[in-house]
């Protein structure tokens, strides 16, 4: 019997071997569309390897033993079916991207947190992932964050308190209201937050200098407030499919070209969004309390 194991493992361990590829001087192992349900031990012989891309290959579980990959930059198990991060991840010291979107995983180990090197972490469309450990705020050189498609009803305080961060995604969760601690992302430059349920932006949303990109779209906004005239690094937003109170043209361009281009709910539409509701004297400050309390003429 132990020889029909060893003999299989050898089978296995060639059929690996044979997905190893070389590119920019990484060692890279690449499967695509195959049958893996799980990875066999044998695969501690390629420890060498530096980056797994293993998409649509019905993986069920990342190995205990993966931790022991100490080469690894990225990890790379987008588009299985894995239900759980083993808290071994936190031995990958040196790794730099995590992309674990299109998977069936509910939480979030706080080990995790161990990876110091990490820069990009990609957990998207997961759809039942609601929270996340607060030590994951220790991961200091972390850029880039995809929690979209999931079920989080508040921006997690990890988040917030992620030094670094400077993309987020977290369109298509439950978040009914931005928190006021929001400004803490002070190095962010790029926010989406369509398909949520967010009735109101806190004042200090004009504090975040670095902004440049907000998406806001499929909300439930009923007003842009004034605070946002100050945010003067924004370079696009969009309001489309909120139902706001007033119903805003706007003026007609100088030339086609600028017609073309103009975002038809974006940051002149803001602007003059603005303007009106000071015209009709409906001048909504940015929200710090609680949409419940908003008047309902604003």
């Amino acid at each position: 019997m132990w020889l029909v194991r060893i003999w299989e493992e050898r089978v296995c361990l060639t059929k690996l071997r044979e997905k190893v590829t070389k590119e920019d001087g990484r060692v890279i192992l690449k499967i695509e569309k195959e049958e893996w349900k799980t990875l066999p031990s044998s695969l501690l012989k390629l420890n060498q390897l530096q980056e797994w891309q293993l998409h649509r290959i019905g993986l069920l579980k990342i190995p205990e033993f993966i931790g022991r990959f100490q080469n690894l930059i990225v990890l790379d198990l987008s588009r299985n079916t894995i239900t759980e991060i083993p808290r071994g991840i936190g031995l990958l010291t040196r790794l730099q991207e995590l992309i674990l979107s299109y998977n069936r995983i509910k939480t979030v180990p706080m080990e995790l947190s161990y990876c110091a090197s990490l820069e990009k972490l990609e957990l998207a469309v997961n759809r039942d992932i609601s929270d996340l450990p607060q030590e994951l705020s220790n991961l200091l050189k972390l850029t880039h964050l995809d929690l979209s498609m999931n079920l989080f009803t508040t921006i997690p305080p990890a988040v917030l308190n992620m030094p670094a961060l400077e993309w987020l995604d977290m369109g298509s969760n439950r978040l009914e209201q931005l928190p006021d601690t929001i400004e803490r992302m002070q190095n962010l430059h790029t926010l989406w937050l369509q398909r949520n349920e967010i009735t109101c932006l806190p004042e200090t949303i004009s504090s975040m200098k670095n902004l440049s990109t907000l998406v806001l779209s499929n909300n439930k906004l009923q007003d842009i407030p004034v605070c946002m005239e100050k945010m003067t690094n924004l370079r696009f937003v969009n309001f489309r499919d909120n139902p706001l109170k007033l119903e805003v043209t706007l003026p007609p361009s100088e030339n086609i070209e600028e017609e073309e281009e103009r975002e038809l709910f974006g940051l002149q539409f803001m602007h003059t969004y603005i303007q009106e509701s000071r015209r009709a004297g409906n001048q909504v400050n940015c929200s710090t309390t609680s949409p419940n309390s908003i008047d309902a003429d604003g």
